[in-house]
């Protein structure tokens, strides 16, 4: 039998009109993003359905729109396949969160509040700072690092071979994308964000989310889940508070976190959000990796019958 890992979008890949299928079929998916209307108090799914995009972008609506998403996809191929196991999961910056609300470490309900928490603490310090990030594609990470370092920011993801992104304050990132190419670099690019996301600009953020993390009701997960900042398991309580925390100005990753589920012998990888980026990720760091991307209620029932 396959070992599954489970994997979640993070920000950046929402699109409008995500879950509006799961939802017209699926009473369970409907229940979820009704549910997140009425402990928001806004129309979320509204947002999520019908847009505008700059709408469903702003931080504070698409990080609980990702997560509600996230969770809808696994409720329709779970009412589809039937209650499969999971040997792990990890999840893309906020997909982290999703990740963490799939195995039990804390209800729907909290799990929607700490997300739009984090969510409006990120706008915030985006609206305090002047902050960019971009990819660094076709180079090592030494060279990535010394690059950072020479231009004072911060490496945000480490997403796969010769894919990293930087951070940090907008006149230092245009920097360092202007000098790449004395690094060895093929290309940089600048990234359409709002603000320096997994870096020091994200400090007030940092501090302010512990008080939310202790305020929510947590247990351990039902299965490992894997966290972006250490790139290993995450089995103690303290340590989950402290690595979701720790996320929001460090680096993720992601590398590492599909070598854990990889050496934890995981053989099938699901992605749940919409877009395939993770599965093209876990592609690139191992080519012979199966996965299968859910988004919808097409590729919701090909993964059930696949699983069947």
């Amino acid at each position: 039998m396959k070992k599954i890992a489970l994997l979640f979008a993070g920000q950046g890949a929402q699109e409008v009109g995500m879950g509006r299928d799961l939802a017209q079929e699926f009473r369970g998916a409907a229940d979820l993003f009704r549910q997140a209307d009425e402990i928001l108090g806004r129309p979320l799914s509204g947002f999520t359905w019908d847009g505008p995009p700059e709408e469903l972008t702003k931080t504070s609506n698409c990080q609980p729109a990702l997560f509600v998403h996230g969770l809808a996809c696994l409720a329709v191929l779970r009412e589809l396949a039937g209650e499969f196991p999971v040997e792990g999961a990890a999840g893309l910056s906020l997909g982290e969160m999703t990740a963490h609300a799939a195995a039990g470490t804390f209800d729907f309900a909290s799990g929607v509040r700490l997300v739009q928490r984090r969510g409006e603490l990120m706008d915030q310090a985006c609206v305090a700072t002047a902050g960019a990030m971009a990819a660094m594609i076709g180079a090592d990470e030494s060279a990535v690092r010394q690059l950072a370092a020479d231009c004072d920011v911060d490496i945000a993801n480490i997403n796969a071979p010769g894919q990293i992104v930087i951070s940090g304050e907008a006149a230092k990132v245009e920097l360092a994308v202007s000098l790449a190419r004395e690094h060895g670099i093929r290309r940089a690019t600048l990234l359409k964000v709002a603000g320096a996301y997994h870096s020091r600009l994200m400090n007030t953020a940092y501090m302010q989310l512990e008080e939310a993390l202790l305020q929510t009701e947590m247990q351990l997960p039902r299965f490992p889940v894997v966290s972006n900042v250490t790139g290993a398991v995450v089995d103690t309580l303290p340590e989950i508070r402290r690595t979701l925390r720790d996320q929001v100005t460090g680096t993720v990753r992601w590398i590492d976190c599909m070598e854990t589920l990889s050496a934890r012998g995981c053989d099938l990888f699901i992605e749940l959000g919409p877009g395939r980026v993770l599965a093209g990720l876990l592609q690139r760091i191992r080519k012979d990796a199966e996965v299968m991307s859910v988004s919808d209620v097409a590729s919701a029932r090909a993964c059930a019958a696949s699983l069947a």
